[in-house]
């Protein structure tokens, strides 16, 4: 029995300290809507190049009209 009391009591101790740390605990702001991270190139590069796919094959489209 009493080594299930002390067993109890370093687990509750153990939570205990689990539970404090030394991060600041704000709350960070957001706009909805916005990004604020870094841009990823990759994407951008994707997104240039589907837009300009886009406009080609609007301009085949277009030409015979």
């Amino acid at each position: 029995m009493k080594c299930v009391c002390c067993m109890l009591a370093v687990s509750i101790l153990l939570a205990g300290a689990a539970g404090c740390s030394y991060e600041s605990r704000k709350t960070a702001v957001h706009e909805p809507g916005v990004y604020k991270g870094a841009k990823d190139e990759l994407l951008t590069r994707q997104q240039e190049k589907q837009r300009q796919e886009l406009v080609n094959r609007f301009k085949l489209v277009q030409a015979d009209r």
